[in-house]
């Protein structure tokens, strides 16, 4: 059953490399004297719980202060149940060059398993995500960074960051979601009318954290879970993903714009992330502005 659900989601990995970039400015503090810039700081595997799976890593900018450097999360897909942080390196590479002030966070979260003993992923890898986003609050003052995120997913990554920002966000301290083909609606009779994503559904869903009676499908699908509350959401899909449904992307894009929440859509010829040089390119150009635009960084 793993094997199988696994192959219905696999990891997108888009090809970025670049190299970082660095500052020289210098501050003054209020007694005039001249303060040297903090250096940049690369932290592996913190720990944010119990389980060995519960860590991220951290990058920290030069020149960090705890009023500017606003911080990007990025969430591997996999499926739910397989993906590690290091999948999502590449996005590291192109943020440290195109957006070098900004912190960022690398995480994983505990894999599902949909064999017994079985794991649930929901809530929990939601909860996780929030996890780690509660402990970076917490210690931002003695990181150095102003606790506003951006979420960056792909795939099952992309629909955690979605469903974190419209459901679990009480503090509103996420600001804007990239979703690259994240899945968005399991009613969908792609997902529906599949016997076998209906079990891996019921394995992955803890429910003793939803009353009873309730549509898994539904409460789990990032679709139906849009309020005007939602932060602003730029979304990218394949017209030929034969994984996540092209009606996942319209369906979300349709109700955000009901719920009058900024949104961006794109949708590129080829499947489950799996484009030309120029759609990537235009990903790529098209994320750094949105973070710019919906997640600044004052000077």
């Amino acid at each position: 059953m793993k094997k199988l659900f696994y192959l219905l989601f696999v990891l997108l990995s888009i090809n970025f490399t670049f190299t970082s970039c660095t500052s020289d400015d210098v501050t003054i503090d209020d007694d005039n004297n001249i303060e040297e810039p903090l250096n940049a700081e690369f932290i592996l595997n913190v720990s944010y719980g119990e389980n060995s799976q519960q860590v991220y890593d951290i990058y920290l900018p030069e020149g960090r202060t705890s009023n500017k450097t606003k911080v990007l999360v990025l969430v591997h897909g996999g499926g739910w149940t397989g993906g590690d942080k290091d999948n999502m390196d590449d996005f590291v590479n192109l943020i440290q060059q195109f957006l070098p002030n900004y912190a960022i966070v690398n995480i994983n979260y505990v894999l599902g398993d949909t064999n017994p003993p079985f794991i649930p992923a929901f809530p929990n890898q939601f909860l996780d995500l929030g996890a780690v986003i509660n402990q970076i609050t917490e210690q931002s003052e003695d990181l150095q960074i102003l606790p506003e995120f951006g979420l960056i997913g792909t795939s099952a990554g992309a629909h955690i960051s979605l469903m974190y920002d419209y459901v679990y966000d009480e503090n509103d301290v996420v600001k804007m979601v990239c979703d690259i083909v994240g899945p968005t609606d399991f009613t969908n009779p792609q997902y529906a009318d599949n016997p076998l994503f209906n079990l891996a559904l019921e394995a992955l869903v803890n429910e003793s954290e939803y009353p009873d009676g309730t549509n898994y499908a539904e409460i789990t699908s990032p679709a139906f879970q849009v309020s005007t509350q939602s932060s602003p959401t730029l979304m990218f899909y394949g017209n030929q993903d034969p994984l996540v449904p092209l009606a996942n992307g319209e369906l979300l894009k349709t109700n955000l714009t009901n719920a009058s929440v900024t949104n961006s859509f794109t949708v590129y010829e080829g499947g489950h992330g799996n484009w030309d040089e120029a759609s990537s390119i235009n990903l790529q150009e098209q994320l750094i502005d949105f973070i710019e635009t919906h997640l600044p960084i004052e000077e």
